[in-house]
């Protein structure tokens, strides 16, 4: 029984389907539909978008989301998490704001290293959220049944620590970040001289 009306309204919407099917849908829909509408993939006339092209192509697409229940599951698990990730981000950066006493705050202009170590985490964080809401069935999952891709992911490196793909992997990374602080700091002469 729910504590409180709105706690009631919010379950009735559950059961309802809100949150499981028309949400979804109203995201995929508006989100597939701007990016059309952007792109004018479909074409155009007189230089506009054509809109019903577009909403059909953005109907179809959002009702083949909403069939298939496990890219549902995934949304819902996932993006609660990066919102969660954004206001931690906005908080952060609230409280930069806070210290900073000229002009307008702007940490790329300013704090380029920030910028882009904070660039790189948070996507980090979006894609390790998005992999520990999307379960399925491995051998390397602990309990036997879904488990989450993250939990497999680090399963399968604890497993295979030694193998030569781990090994390859960490061997790649050590490549490119040679690769990128080399032409980096090239870059970087350049522009001072």
């Amino acid at each position: 029984m729910a504590s409180s009306p709105l706690a009631g309204a919010i379950e009735f919407f559950q059961s309802f389907g809100l949150f499981d099917i028309l949400l979804p849908f109203l995201l995929v829909f508006t989100i597939v539909f701007a990016i059309l509408e952007k792109t004018m993939i479909l074409g155009a006339e007189d230089k506009k978008p054509k809109k019903n092209l577009d909403s059909m192509v953005s109907f179809v697409i959002a009702l083949l989301v909403i069939a298939s229940n496990k890219v549902v599951t995934a949304m819902t698990k996932a993006l609660p998490n990066i919102i969660l990730l954004v206001i931690v981000s906005i908080s952060f950066l609230l409280m930069i704001g806070v210290f900073a006493t000229t002009d307008e705050f702007d940490l790329k202009k300013k704090h380029k290293t920030f910028y882009y170590i904070f660039t790189v985490g948070m996507f980090v964080g979006v894609i390790i959220i998005f992999m520990a809401s999307i379960s399925s069935q491995s051998v390397y999952c602990t309990s036997g049944q879904e488990c989450s891709w993250l939990e497999i992911s680090y399963n399968y490196v604890m497993n295979h620590w030694g193998g030569s793909a781990v090994s390859s992997i960490v061997l790649l990374a050590v490549i490119i970040g040679a690769i990128l602080y080399v032409t980096g700091f090239k870059t970087n002469k350049k522009e001072e001289k």
